[in-house]
């Protein structure tokens, strides 16, 4: 057995390897997914490896692995890295807390709940609010459904569904929510989906509608969730106008901010997520907007109280001291969890609030650097809309699908498509704020050049 002083020299020998194979080859090289386990040695056997060959195999899997820190890579809702944030993130794997008690936490509590008071404060939520470290945003808005429903039926964590719950989002919001719906036995029959405006937002007189419809036939209105930022068009729905019609009847509003509501960072743009401490939740990922490390986030609620009566349980065996504040696993979904919060906390701690707001401020002008060269270029058409950080386009008429299949197949960049309404596009998602506008220009380039050399894309007509 290796002692953890050399499989660290291993490690930072790796973390070279990584770096510079990301300089040379920003695009990691495909193995055909059938061709895989004949590329690289992936399998487990009952002898020892030799410390070489282990290497040379470590080795094998980095350069192969998509590389999602590159100025080319622009496929997910996350990308780049920021060091400070790793730092916190290899710190966290080394000290291997749990977050559930102080006893086993210890500060690493204090850092998590500073996190949360700051966010909180930061979005106007008041002095009973808190929050938890979800295991990710479609974990977070889970915690908030079950929330409402509880908070609609006080009887129902205790003996079960009893009312015949209805919950409204959009047509442009995260699957999760269906998948929830099911978890929480609302059953998905159950969600109206409301209709989205010709930019993406929800429609708050059709939500209104619908309510009032359903209250006529005897559902019981109990959740609404509303996105900061979709996952395709990066729209913002009007959560002041969605607040008027949830406080009116008396039903939870949630914010669904994983992809953008990190937002709140930020002076320019926070005006997006207006109205959002009328919300009773609010959920945004730093592992996004913010660049730390998978996974990162952050579960808001107005009243913790709502947090405690849906998740607390006591266990002897497990809460011996300290007080409620302190043993985390009262409010949490898991018990065992791992320190998603240390990361977070060592880029905030290092770059300060107005370093966070930097991040997002950097990502809308790269957003509009990309927009402002898809518009005044005629061989390209735009689909998507100011204040988001998702261009959606078409460049030649090329069918979106074909192109960015080809694109990553022949490792010239890595980029996602998607649809709203009749049209399917390129998705550019600017969320690396390590970049920079050559870096964006640079994309725009190789993807003319790559269908310059490749001349059968441009007879593929543009399909849905």
């Amino acid at each position: 057995m290796s002692d953890i002083n050399s499989d660290l020299v291993l490690f930072n020998e790796l973390v070279e390897v990584l770096i510079n194979e990301e300089k040379k080859h920003p695009v990691a090289d495909r193995i055909d997914s059938n061709k895989l386990y004949d590329s690289i040695d992936l399998s487990l056997n009952a002898s020892a490896m030799v410390d070489e060959d282990f290497k040379s195999v470590l080795k094998d899997v980095l350069v192969s692995t998509p590389k999602t820190a590159t100025n080319l890579f622009f496929n997910q809702l996350f990308g780049g890295r920021q060091s400070k944030a790793v730092l916190g993130d290899l710190l966290a794997v080394l000290l291997n807390n749990s977050m559930y008690t102080y006893k086993v936490a210890g500060p690493q509590v204090g850092i998590e709940q500073e996190i949360i008071r700051q966010s909180c404060a930061i979005i106007g939520y008041g002095s009973q609010s808190n929050g938890t470290f979800p295991t990710g945003g479609s974990m977070s808005n889970y915690m908030a459904l079950v929330m409402a429903r509880d908070a609609k039926d006080t009887k129902c964590r205790l003996e079960g569904m009893s009312k015949p719950m209805v919950i409204y989002t959009s047509k442009e919001s995260h699957y999760s929510n269906a998948k929830n719906a099911s978890f929480a036995g609302i059953g998905r029959n159950n969600i109206r989906y409301i209709q989205a405006d010709s930019e993406g937002r929800m429609i708050p007189t059709n939500l209104e509608q619908q309510i009032i419809t359903d209250l006529r036939e005897g559902f019981v209105p109990t959740y609404v969730n509303a996105t900061a930022g979709t996952t395709v068009l990066g729209a913002f729905d009007p959560i002041d106008k969605i607040a008027n019609i949830t406080e009116k009847y008396g039903i939870w509003l949630h914010v669904d901010g994983a992809y953008c509501g990190s937002v709140i960072f930020s002076d320019t743009f926070k005006h997006l997520v207006n109205g959002i401490e009328r919300s009773d939740s609010f959920s945004y990922n730093a592992h996004k907007m913010l660049g730390t490390p998978l996974t990162c986030s952050i579960l808001l609620v107005n009243d913790k109280k709502m947090l405690h009566d849906s998740f607390s349980n006591e266990a002897d065996y497990l809460y011996q001291t300290d007080g409620d504040d302190f043993n985390l696993g009262k409010t949490s979904f898991q018990c065992g969890r791992r320190n998603d919060a240390l990361k977070f906390w060592t880029l905030w701690k290092s770059v300060g609030t107005n370093g966070l707001k930097h991040l997002i401020d950097q990502q809308f002008e790269l957003a509009d650097i990309a927009r402002e060269y898809v518009k005044s270029n005629p061989d390209y058409t735009l689909y998507s809309f100011e204040d988001s950080i998702s261009i959606c386009f078409n460049y030649k008429n090329i069918d979106p699908t074909t192109l960015c299949t080809a694109l990553y197949e022949n490792q010239i960049t890595v980029v996602g498509f998607g649809a709203f309404e009749d049209n399917t596009f390129v998705r550019l998602v600017t969320i690396n704020a390590n970049n920079e506008k050559h870096d964006i220009l640079n994309f725009f380039k190789v993807i003319e050049e790559f269908v310059e050399k490749t001349p059968h894309l441009t007879r593929v007509e543009v399909g849905v």
